[in-house]
């Protein structure tokens, strides 16, 4: 069974860095597509990042480009977030998502939570 498990979350102050991982388990995930989404209080979750299979494509939420880098490492079957210049906008809880290339199903972790401060 895919597990996913998210780490690296915490309180930082506004401009600050953080590092997520989310490491996952129970399959072959080099052709699997591998996201990031966040939940912030009240609102509803919304898509932060992502990275495909094949080339290693990347596309980002406009919120975040040019502040957060998506990468992936397929020997450790993981899947990272670079949060730099972090605003306490980006404060939310932070999910890892994937997606087995040409399947219907997905996966989603428990989430991470990050806190920025002003």
């Amino acid at each position: 069974q895919v597990q996913l498990v998210e780490s690296g979350g915490g309180l930082v102050q506004a401009g600050g860095s953080l590092r997520l991982s989310c490491a996952a388990s129970g399959g072959t995930f080099k052709r699997y597509i591998f996201g990031w989404y966040r939940e912030a209080p009240g609102k509803e979750r919304e898509f932060v990042a992502r990275i495909e299979w094949s080339r290693g494509s990347t596309f980002y939420a406009g919120s975040v480009k040019g502040r957060f880098t998506i990468s992936r490492d397929n020997a450790k079957n993981t899947a990272y977030l670079q949060m730099n210049s972090l605003k306490p906008e980006d404060t939310g809880v932070y999910y890892c998502h994937a997606i087995p290339a040409g399947d219907t199903s997905n996966y989603w972790g428990q989430g991470t939570q990050v806190t920025v401060s002003s």
